[in-house]
C-alpha cells in the first residue's frame, strides 16, 4: 500500500477555496478544479515504495510502477481484460463555474472516431481533434457537498414550455419544433438550429434570455447564472433542453455514452474510464464538432437517475453502475468498530474525504489517498470515510 502524491489542475472553472478547504490548506487565489487520482499519462500520481532493504525507494510515477510489473500492480484478471493500464481515474472534482457542455462516445465510436482521425493523420495535439483516444469515457459524480449540474434531455414539452417563459420572441423557432415532432426529432433539430445558427443573433438572444432568467428568478435562476459565465455561447440555450439536478451529499450520477451534461457548482469524487473523449456542445471557446456531435448524442428524454449507495452487511456502499472500468463505493468507518478488510484481487485506490481513518498502517487526513496492488491484505480503521476505487474483473 502507497500513500499518493496528486496533482491538482487549475483549470478555470474551478473553485478557489473547495478543494483547499477539504485539504485543511490555505487558498491559494487560483481556481482549483480537479485533484488527479491514478495513472493518467497527462498527470500521474506519484509515489514512494519502500525497498527490500527497508528503506524509502525513489518518487516514481504510478505509470512507471504499473509498466514495470502490470500482472503484480493490477492483477492478472484486470491485464486480461483492459491490458497493462489502470481502467479508471478518480478525482476530487470542484466546480465553481460551468464546465461545458458535452457528450462521451461508447466504445465503437471511440474506436471508429479514432481510427478515422489517425488514417487522417489529423494531429492528436490539434485543437479540432475530436478523439484523443479509441476508449470510451462513462463516469460517476457523488456529491461531497450540494451539487448541481445538467443531466440528459428532458422531455420536448417542458423544455418548450421554459424556453416560452421567458418571452424572448428569438426563442419561439425552437419552442414550435419542439411542439411540432416527435420527441427524437424534435430534440434533434433544435439542437441542430440552436448550434446552427448566427453568432450575432444567438448572442443577443442569450443576451435577452439571461436578462429575463434574472427577472424570473426560480426554476430559470440557472441559465441566467449560465450565461453570466458564457455570454453570447448557443450552450447556453441548449442547456433549457436538459434536466436539472441537484444532489445531495452522498448523492451520485452516472453518465452513460451519448448523455449530454454538464456540471455547474460544487465538490465532489468522480470517477472515468481512463480516456480523454469529450464532444463539446457549449459553454466553451473550444471546438465544437457539430457532425459528429449529432452522430454521437442520444435524443431521447431521460430521467436523470439519482444513484444512492446500497449498503451491504461489511458496510460497504456501493454505487452501481453497468461498466467493468471502475467500480466506486464508500465505507463510512465508526470509533472502536472492527477493522474492515478491503483486500481485493484488483488494483484500488482508498481517498479520505472525512475524519482520520487509517488504511493499513498508514493515517489518513481528508483529501490524501493510497494506492493498494491487486492481492496486498489492505483494511480500514479509526473513525471517518474512505471512497474506494477499483474494477470489476
Amino acid at each position: 500500500m502507497d500513500r499518493l502524491s496528486n496533482t491538482v489542475r487549475p483549470y478555470a472553472w474551478g473553485s478557489i477555496t473547495a478543494i483547499p478547504e477539504l485539504l485543511g490548506v490555505a487558498p491559494t487565489g487560483e481556481p482549483q478544479a480537479e485533484m488527479w487520482m491514478g495513472a493518467h499519462p497527462g498527470a500521474p500520481s506519484l509515489l514512494t515504495r519502500t525497498t527490500a532493504a527497508g528503506e524509502a525507494g525513489p518518487e516514481q510515477p504510478l505509470t512507471e510502477v504499473i509498466a514495470a510489473d502490470p500482472e503484480r500492480e493490477l492483477g492478472r484478471a484486470t491485464v486480461e481484460k483492459f491490458g497493462p493500464r489502470l481502467p479508471f481515474l478518480l478525482k476530487l472534482l470542484a466546480a465553481g463555474a460551468p464546465l461545458s457542455l458535452q457528450v462521451h462516445p461508447d466504445l465503437a465510436q471511440a474506436k471508429r472516431g479514432y481510427e478515422d482521425e489517425e488514417r487522417r493523420s489529423v494531429p492528436i495535439d490539434a485543437p479540432h481533434r475530436t478523439y484523443k483516444d479509441a476508449n470510451h469515457k462513462p463516469e460517476l459524480i457523488c456529491a461531497l457537498t450540494p451539487f448541481a449540474g445538467l443531466c440528459g434531455f428532458r422531455p420536448p414539452a417542458e423544455a418548450a414550455e421554459a424556453m416560452a417563459a421567458l418571452g424572448v420572441d428569438s426563442l419561439k423557432p425552437y419552442v414550435d419544433l419542439l411542439g411540432a415532432h416527435p420527441e427524437e426529432a424534435a430534440l434533434r433539430e433544435v439542437l441542430t438550429a440552436i448550434l446552427g445558427a448566427d453568432p450575432a443573433e444567438t448572442a443577443e438572444t442569450v443576451h435577452l434570455v439571461a436578462a429575463a432568467a434574472e427577472r424570473l428568478g426560480g426554476a430559470h435562476a440557472p441559465y441566467a447564472r449560465i450565461a453570466h459565465h458564457f455570454p453570447g455561447d448557443p450552450g447556453v440555450i441548449a442547456a433549457m433542453l436538459l434536466n436539472y439536478v441537484e444532489l445531495q451529499p452522498g448523492e451520485a450520477l452516472f453518465l452513460g455514452a451519448g448523455v449530454p451534461h454538464a456540471y455547474l457548482d460544487g465538490l465532489g469524487v468522480e470517477i472515468m474510464a481512463n480516456s480523454d473523449n469529450v464532444l463539446r456542445c457549449g459553454l466553451t471557446p473550444k471546438h465544437i464538432d457539430v457532425p459528429e456531435l449529432l452522430r454521437i448524442v442520444r435524443f431521447e428524454a431521460t430521467e436523470p437517475g439519482i444513484l444512492r449507495p446500497e449498503a451491504s452487511p461489511s458496510g460497504e456502499e456501493l454505487y452501481e453502475t453497468p461498466v467493468d472500468e471502475f467500480r466506486l463505493s464508500r465505507f463510512d468507518l465508526s470509533p472502536g468498530a472492527a477493522p474492515v478488510d478491503l483486500t481485493r484481487d484488483t488494483p484500488q485506490i482508498l481517498l479520505c474525504t472525512g475524519g482520520a481513518p487509517r488504511a493499513g498502517e498508514l493515517d489518513l487526513a481528508p483529501g490524501t489517498s493510497v494506492f493498494v496492488p491487486s492481492g496486498e491484505r489492505a483494511e480500514a480503521s479509526g473513525t471517518g470515510t474512505l471512497f474506494r476505487a477499483t474494477v470489476v474483473a
